[in-house]
């Protein structure tokens, strides 16, 4: 099991561009994943939880000044990036508050795996997604509103009950069920990446059916805006961090973290109160934020060997 799930995992994107490859030249096929786009959310997040112990939650206030620049760095950097795109760009509203509720997410789960394979601070990476996770309900749909208000109207409390159902909910019961039943979680641990993918692909292979027409006419434009969108956040996030005078492995960490959205909360909150159009951006970053993460990945790993050796050889 662990050797399908590890090998799954790391052919994801292949099977999220499959999934949306057949959703948009036939939508049929996966129309009927629409109604299930918020439970397989929720089933993600809980996913989540299950990887998440108690003592996890001590690395907040042990790393008070790390998470908080993190934390800072992911809800300033990524939605002043998707609403200086959509400016850039000029997308038509259906698009833009799509683009702008994107940048208004989260940090991903999968920055982790991510921030791992490029031999960054795994734990600052796994606290700023939890603290970023639980201030999503109040912080997205303010910042959507600020950001995205004058083009369509938005409900803040509706949607923050929204996250806090598919995503805070989940993820708290996940962690509860880890912290009780840690023997049930460690039989279900191998199965649990197989299942998340499974969601993941299933979850955009709906967003992209609702959507296909959009994604014909603005398909090549959005993967533009998103591979635009992923970039400046790594990029700015690096920046970010080596102002502050982080060390490298830190450095690597918040990049990532700033760079990668919970793509799944933004295309089910633009279904859930936009139109399936508004959900365009955040299928499309499910698949390039994974090979962007990825290549950054690799590079920073060869780097990171590099200086090793490199050190190695002067001493």
């Amino acid at each position: 099991m662990n050797k399908i799930s590890q090998w799954i995992v790391g052919h994801m994107a292949l099977f999220v561009i499959l999934a949306g490859a057949a959703a948009t030249l036939r939508p049929a096929l996966l129309a009927w994943v629409a109604p299930w786009i918020a439970p397989l959310l929720g089933l993600v997040m809980f996913g989540m939880g299950m990887t998440l112990r108690v003592e996890d939650f001590r690395l907040l206030a042990q790393r008070p000044w790390e998470v908080f620049l993190g934390a800072l760095a992911q809800f300033t950097i990524m939605p002043l990036a998707a609403w200086a795109l959509v400016k850039a760009f000029d997308l038509p509203p259906e698009i833009a508050v799509g683009v702008i509720l994107l940048g208004a997410c989260p940090g991903g789960t999968a920055s982790n795996v991510i921030t791992y394979l490029a031999r960054g601070d795994v734990a600052l990476s796994v606290a700023m997604t939890m603290t970023t996770t639980f201030l999503a309900p109040v912080v997205t749909p303010c910042l959507t509103w600020f950001l995205a208000g004058a083009w369509v109207d938005i409900s803040l409390s509706s949607m923050m009950a929204s996250i806090a159902q598919m995503v805070l909910a989940p993820v708290l019961l996940g962690v509860l069920v880890n912290h009780f039943g840690n023997g049930f979680v460690q039989k279900c641990l191998p199965a649990l990446p197989l299942v998340s993918v499974t969601a993941i692909v299933l979850l955009v292979g709906g967003v992209v059916a609702l959507s296909a027409g959009k994604i014909l006419t603005y398909g090549a434009l959005m993967v533009a805006v998103v591979a635009l969108h992923n970039g400046l956040g790594m990029l700015c996030g690096y920046l970010f961090a080596r102002l502050f005078r982080l060390p490298p492995a830190k450095t690597r960490a918040l990049a990532i973290e700033v760079g990668m959205q919970n793509s799944g909360l933004a295309a089910s909150l633009a279904v859930l109160y936009f139109t399936p159009a508004a959900a365009i951006p955040g299928a499309i970053f499910s698949v390039w934020h994974n090979i962007s993460g990825s290549l950054f990945a690799n590079f920073c790993r060869r780097q990171a060997l590099k200086a090793v050796s490199e050190a190695k050889a002067a001493g």
